[in-house]
């Protein structure tokens, strides 16, 4: 049985022709589904409003407890319901998630050496509660996951979608053939010189795009989890636009 776990991030979300059309595909996928959404854009406009500092750090916010508070505001509340409506709309039964929402994903607060990303969570291994997910989705109810998870103290913790989306499909795996697909505006990677993307990525490919400057920001951590999903024997692993053939 497969199982299509979607990721999409700010640049779709903000976009809204790109956000219909994707959300037009993502209903019309036959499997059992999960979207992850992140949202990075319009949390740092709403910070930057607000006057209240942007700090990144190779694609991942450092994030303090103002911050913290846009991250669950904007993620767990605005983009998190807006796309579920979006999908009842669509007669599709969705049901918007944190982390902390039935325990699904429980995170610890990542280790301040050697850079101090604040509020930040890190998943690991049993982070993920495997068979509650799936009793949704044996529901056939939709998880929409934001990138907002908790602590066992309690602790919201804001979290890279990239690496929630990778890691639910590795605690998946087990029971489906899982297809992670990070979608967002662009083709996909496309190196200099070239007008199509790269059908393909080796790690020793992206460490030495990554070395380049060709792959930077956003794009490390998505490139990252993606590798390390396929590693970890995830069927199929997609980068690219939401014009994916289902």
């Amino acid at each position: 049985m497969y199982l299509d776990i979607f990721k999409i991030g700010g640049n779709v979300i903000d976009d809204p022709a790109t956000l219909e059309s994707f959300l037009d595909t993502f209903c019309q996928c036959p499997e059992r589904k999960i979207l992850v959404h992140g949202g990075g854009v319009m949390a740092t406009d709403l910070a930057r409003r607000l006057a209240i500092p942007v700090r990144m750090h190779e694609g991942r916010r450092i994030t303090d407890q103002e911050t913290l508070r846009i991250a669950v505001m904007v993620y767990a509340g605005w983009i998190n319901k807006t796309l579920v409506a979006a999908l009842t709309a669509r007669n599709c039964r969705a049901l918007g998630l944190t982390g902390a929402d039935g325990k699904c994903i429980i995170s610890r607060k990542r280790d301040p050496r050697p850079v101090d990303y604040g509020l930040a969570g890190d998943l690991m291994p049993g982070s993920i509660n495997a068979l509650f997910i799936d009793s949704l989705l044996n529901e056939q109810i939709i998880p929409v996951f934001s990138p907002v998870t908790c602590s066992s103290e309690g602790q919201l913790l804001n979290t890279n979608a990239d690496t929630i989306a990778s890691a639910v499909a590795l605690s998946l795996s087990v029971k489906y053939k899982v297809r992670l697909r990070y979608v967002f505006d662009r083709e996909g990677i496309i190196c200099p010189g070239s007008e199509k993307p790269l059908a393909l990525l080796s790690r020793l490919q992206y460490l030495e795009l990554r070395k380049k400057g060709i792959i930077y920001g956003g794009m490390i951590p998505k490139v990252e989890n993606a590798l390390e999903a396929l590693e970890s024997g995830i069927e199929e692993v997609y980068v690219g636009k939401t014009s994916v053939q289902l």
